[in-house]
């Protein structure tokens, strides 16, 4: 256990006074949560942990953030079990003891439920396991989830929309819940590139939970959280190849959810009705001057 404790001593200790450690990672922590204003006072907080390196990283940049606190507010370290293997399960634990994370673990069946699913199960079991996680942080007495998307996470979600769904929206920080009352999904790692977790994992010499379920134990270049996402895979190596061209690429897609003028689209939905340029087309105060 001394061993164990040394070992999450050090982690946190490099990622506080090691500069890249700081500035990569802590320093777009910290920023997110005050921008977008993650967390309140009072909140409790279920850092939800799928065992992969961004949920992992987050919990262990939620306990500094803890430590370092402007103002009074919880946090719960929770682990759902879909049904992992043995050896998966041991890996998550095993991880949480080294980073000193006191996880709380609870059973589902939901690999079991989409065992038989034949088209597109990971999207059926990525909607069950947010339910999950709402249903049992909001009995822990949580008024939020915390998830591990990261800023690659958001740049693809952007351009994979207008690739091959035919529209333009962005994975949000924070969310209200629609099916849970009085509960809200934050994304903390919002402003945190992808290539600075692994390189902190490797600093690390940790590694993490990858592909867990039946559908994808055996592959290689998924998510963490068990969506297949073939088109997610391909949006991320087109970005990677237009950064070649133009090393601004990831900050502009970004930029891009934020500077949206609405004087110059074809249409666009508000609280889910449908709207057109056409509406106020012929208003004389919308013209060019």
């Amino acid at each position: 256990m001394a061993q164990q404790l040394s070992q999450a001593a050090m982690i946190e200790q490099r990622l506080q006074k090691d500069r890249r450690f700081h500035e990569k990672l802590v320093s777009p922590f910290t920023k997110a949560v005050s921008r977008y204003e993650l967390i309140r006072p009072g909140d409790r907080t279920a850092v939800c942990i799928s065992g992969g390196k961004d949920s992992m990283l987050m919990a262990k940049l939620f306990q500094i953030l803890k430590r370092h606190r402007k103002f009074e507010f919880d946090v719960r370290f929770l682990v759902m079990d879909p049904g992992y293997s043995p050896k998966n399960r041991a890996l998550i634990e095993e991880n949480a003891k080294k980073l000193g994370i006191p996880i709380t673990i609870f059973e589902s069946r939901i690999f079991d439920a989409v065992d038989h699913i034949p088209k597109n199960p990971c999207y059926l079991c990525a909607r069950m396991r947010r339910g999950y996680l709402y249903r049992y942080a909001q009995e822990l007495g949580c008024n939020k989830i915390a998830l591990g998307h990261h800023f690659d996470d958001v740049i693809e979600t952007i351009l994979m929309g207008m690739l091959w769904a035919g529209q333009f929206e962005t994975m949000m920080p924070k969310l209200h819940s629609s099916n849970f009352e009085g509960m809200e999904l934050i994304r903390p790692m919002y402003l945190i590139r992808e290539e600075d977790i692994i390189d902190w994992s490797e600093k690390n010499d940790l590694s993490f939970l990858r592909c867990a379920c039946h559908f994808t134990e055996n592959c290689s270049d998924l998510r963490e959280d068990g969506s297949s996402g073939s088109k997610r895979l391909e949006t991320k190596n087109l970005i990677r190849q237009l950064h070649r061209r133009n090393p601004d690429v990831e900050a502009n897609l970004f930029k891009s959810a934020q500077n949206v003028n609405l004087d110059r689209l074809l249409g666009y939905k508000k609280n889910l009705v449908r709207h057109s340029f056409l509406d106020e087309y012929d208003r004389k105060d919308d013209c060019p001057r």
